[in-house]
């Protein structure tokens, strides 16, 4: 059973500021950029799952914890997983970790974008 949809990723990180919702990469890929980093990333055609930012210590402790947490697929495994929707993973948490990943790349912004940003 799914925990969570790929609407539910879609909807959650288009509410945050100075997000864009691109694909770079090929027509299946959805990635989310907050002023152009990125920050999510889900295939739209075949979802099974989103790729977040994490802090590395998070990232570690969150694979523990839960089955449906991984490495980053195609991403820098230290700073990223990959969180499966059919899992144990409760779609609250996946919605307070895609806030944690949009602000772990806000907070990688200089003092001058921050402030231009409004952040």
């Amino acid at each position: 059973m799914r925990t969570f949809e790929f609407d539910d990723i879609r909807e959650h990180c288009l509410l945050k500021s100075h997000v864009s919702e691109e694909f770079p990469f090929d027509a299946q890929t959805c990635v989310w950029k907050v002023a152009g980093k990125v920050f999510a990333l889900a295939n739209l055609d075949d979802f099974s799952g989103v790729t977040l930012k994490c802090d590395p210590e998070k990232a570690l402790e969150l694979r523990e914890a839960y089955d449906g947490v991984a490495p980053g697929w195609h991403a820098n495994k230290r700073h990223w997983n990959t969180v499966r929707a059919e899992s144990d993973v409760p779609r609250e948490r996946i919605l307070a970790w895609i806030d944690h990943s949009y602000e772990r790349v806000v907070a990688g912004f200089s003092k001058k974008q921050r402030v231009a940003l409004g952040f």
